[in-house]
């Protein structure tokens, strides 16, 4: 039931970020042929009123096609409805929506947690791990997702924040030095040793780390506690993302294998519900927002990408070159979908399922 959850809830945000993008467009009266989640062939679709929709055998995101890119249609090019017809910035509207759009979910599902369901009392003590990196040090000392770190060195780990940036300072700080970790899972108690490696003069055990989260909740005192809170929260998980991804230019190294495929994803969504429905409305908050930032990257195919053409279009006073624009483009497609079975392939050879198998 979980990974049903966790993929229900991936298909929800990517089913979002499409619907910014096409209300976006129709709003504005730009016409739209097609909508999609997923890429390949398509397993289901219906045309309704011109448009097509579909549901396609790949589940790595999805698109909303417009008759700009369809070289059979039979609108005239000059047709002030097209898309690249109308002015840059109903276009960067149109681009830009999708990301708009998870923002704005992650944000209302976070003020939705704190008015329905509550805000979690004290955290409990200790870092809870939400995944690990196959052959590092914590999957080799026997760290797995779901253990909760209660100490460091002989010393007891608080609750919330403080606690993870005092783990991740201490392990940081120990580079090629082994380290005294005592876990809890299924209230039982284990005390390893990791040996942090030394990247770049920084010890890193291959871990993914968050605040342990209350199973207890209690009722919002008023309106203001839950927007403070909310707010808090959108923002701690919008700025730890984007130091993810800056990651991937300072240190690319390490950085890269935290990336994720699908498969990882709806096992971290599943180990998070196990934590309840707080930890799914997690889950969906941390994920609509990393779909936003990675959008948002300057890369082909995806909608940062779209908006770097539409920034050297206002520069040069023309669009690029269409050649140019399909040979962008089309190259992107081929690094996402390679990227992605690559992430898929890795990710499901970790399974934890998968490697007793290949033990056995």
């Amino acid at each position: 039931m979980n990974v049903l959850a966790s993929f229900a809830v991936l298909g929800l945000l990517i089913l979002f970020h499409e619907a910014g993008h096409f209300l976006a467009a129709t709003t504005q009266g730009i016409r739209v042929n097609g909508f999609s989640i997923g890429f390949g062939p398509a397993l289901f679709k219906k045309q309704i009123k011109g448009i097509t929709f579909a549901i396609r055998a790949l589940p790595i995101g999805g698109f909303v096609s417009f008759p700009d890119e369809d070289q059979d249609s039979d609108i005239p090019k000059d047709d002030p409805d097209l898309l690249r017809n109308r002015p840059i910035v109903q276009r960067a509207l149109v681009i830009s929506a999708g990301v708009l759009a998870n923002l704005l979910l992650a944000w209302i599902v976070l003020i939705s947690q704190a008015t329905f369901v509550g805000l979690p009392t004290q955290p409990e003590p200790g870092v809870t791990v939400i995944s690990v990196q196959s052959n590092e040090p914590a999957s080799q000392a026997g760290l797995s997702a779901g253990d909760r770190i209660i100490s460091i060195n002989g010393k007891e780990l608080a609750a919330g924040e403080d606690a993870v940036k005092i783990l991740v300072n201490t392990i940081q700080n120990s580079p090629d030095t082994s380290i005294e970790l005592e876990k809890i899972k299924e209230n039982k108690k284990t005390s390893i040793i990791v040996r942090a490696e030394n990247k770049q003069g920084k010890g890193k055990i291959g871990a993914q780390l968050q605040p342990t989260i209350s199973h207890d909740i209690r009722p919002a005192k008023n309106l203001n506690e839950i927007f403070t809170h909310a707010n808090n929260q959108f923002i701690d998980l919008l700025n730890r993302t984007i130091q993810g991804y800056k990651g991937l230019v300072t240190d690319f190294e390490s950085t890269s294998k935290q990336l994720s495929g699908p498969v990882k994803i709806v096992e971290i969504g599943a180990q998070l519900s196990n934590q309840g429905g707080s930890g799914l409305i997690l889950f969906a908050a941390l994920i609509s927002i990393n779909l936003a930032v990675l959008n948002a990257l300057p890369l082909p195919l995806l909608d940062g990408g779209q908006l770097m053409l539409l920034l050297l279009e206002t520069i040069r006073g023309r669009p690029v070159p269409e050649r140019l624009q399909i040979a962008f483009m089309q190259s992107g497609f081929i690094l996402l979908v390679g990227l992605s079975v690559v992430l898929i392939i890795r990710d499901t050879t970790q399974l934890s399922m998968v490697q007793q198998l290949i033990g056995h």
